[in-house]
């Protein structure tokens, strides 16, 4: 896919933006684990929360490509302002943006586009990742509101100073000879019996948000209800499918951010009275590195572009996150091993990216789901 020219722009744009404001000071963030807010501010106001939401909601009027060009960029320089993005747009706002009422996107897309505010998404829950249908959290309707109970778990940008809401998967009804009915429901942040429990202590990721929720008896009201009734998890797994592009993109970026520092530190650090850079050792481990992250760009441009044909793309989007999650998991250990000692030391950003690339592989459909999804476009 050759981007068009207001892509390029904007990926110009970003680029320019994440290596001159970003680079410089996203380290002390990650290791204080303080969330960015000046950043993601910025972000707001360049418009890259709103790049797939229409203008009549004060969003871009772009496409969900933009988005992903604009993910690569900031995945290059660092993972955790990358997926606040990712999140916020994905998870926080397209399930309002594609099956919300009309009130519900006049209410909350306005802020959300401009970064005034974030919004999550509860899917996750200690005892159901992969397994989603093993939802527990219930809501009942009583009278003229839902009645939700339940907990989720490594929930994204669900309690920063600015989240504004959390749409939830919880079981709305249930047969004994029958699935569960799972709907969606939006909880607004301080409604009574929603608990936001510590940030946890993460490996990776650092300077973004992540949360345990509790609803106890948490009351909303009826109209609160995203999209169909019992349509809550159809409604997420489609969701979910544009979610994988947008994570290969920002997956890509990441192997990208790797070469990037493996070229320019294999130029400048000298052993044996010549760079490392001339040494075939190194030269065929960043080949390697290169040809990755060359073909997660193709995977991704390649479920990108059918996407916004409106052309199938469910394999073409868990072929790109499987691909470019192990090519940045990959190109993060091999940049570690050029770096030696101090890609170890968390101040360097192959070091963050080390740390941060595992969790690529694991959130948004782990690369064994990946795996399920295209054995079964293949028939198996």
């Amino acid at each position: 896919m050759q981007l068009s020219e207001e892509h390029e722009a904007l990926r110009a744009t970003v680029e320019d933006f994440a290596q001159k404001e970003i680079a410089p000071v996203i380290g002390e963030y990650y290791i204080k684990e303080k969330f960015p807010y000046d950043i993601v501010a910025a972000m707001g106001e360049m418009g890259l929360f709103g790049l797939p939401v229409p203008e009549q909601y004060g969003g871009m009027g772009g496409d969900y490509v933009a988005l992903c060009v604009a993910l690569e960029e900031l995945g290059r320089v660092d993972q955790s302002v990358a997926i606040t993005l990712e999140a916020g747009v994905s998870l926080g706002i397209m399930p309002i943006l594609r099956f919300g009422s009309d009130a519900q996107k006049d209410r909350w897309l306005p802020d959300l586009a401009v970064a005034r505010t974030l919004g999550a998404f509860g899917l996750t829950e200690a005892g159901g990742g992969s397994d989603a249908g093993a939802t527990r959290t219930t809501g009942k309707l009583d009278g003229d509101g839902w009645v939700i109970n339940g907990s989720k778990a490594f929930i994204t940008n669900s309690g920063t100073d600015i989240t504004s809401l959390v749409t939830v998967t919880a079981v709305t009804d249930r047969a004994d000879d029958r699935k569960k009915e799972i709907s969606a429901i939006l909880v607004p942040t301080g409604t009574a019996g929603f608990t936001v429990a510590p940030s946890y202590s993460k490996v990776g990721w650092n300077a973004s948000d992540t949360h345990e929720l509790a609803f106890d008896d948490c009351r909303v009201p009826e109209e609160n209800l995203v999209g169909q009734r019992g349509r809550g998890y159809a409604q997420f797994l489609s969701i979910l499918d544009e979610g994988r592009v947008a994570i290969a993109a920002l997956s890509t970026g990441a192997a990208q951010g790797c070469v990037d520092e493996s070229l320019r530190y294999a130029r400048e650090r000298e052993a044996f009275g010549a760079a490392i850079g001339s040494y075939q050792g190194i030269q065929f481990k960043i080949a390697e590195m290169e040809a990755r992250t060359v073909c997660a760009r193709l995977a991704w441009h390649d479920a990108a572009a059918k996407m916004a044909a409106g052309q199938p793309f469910k394999k073409e989007a868990a072929v790109a996150k499987l691909v470019s999650s192990n090519a940045a998991m990959d190109n993060a250990r091999d940049a570690t091993q050029i770096f030696g000692g101090y890609g170890f030391m968390n101040e360097y950003p192959v070091a963050r990216h080390y740390r941060d690339s595992k969790i690529l592989e694991i959130g948004e459909g782990t690369s064994e789901v990946q795996k399920i999804l295209i054995a079964r476009h293949l028939g198996l």
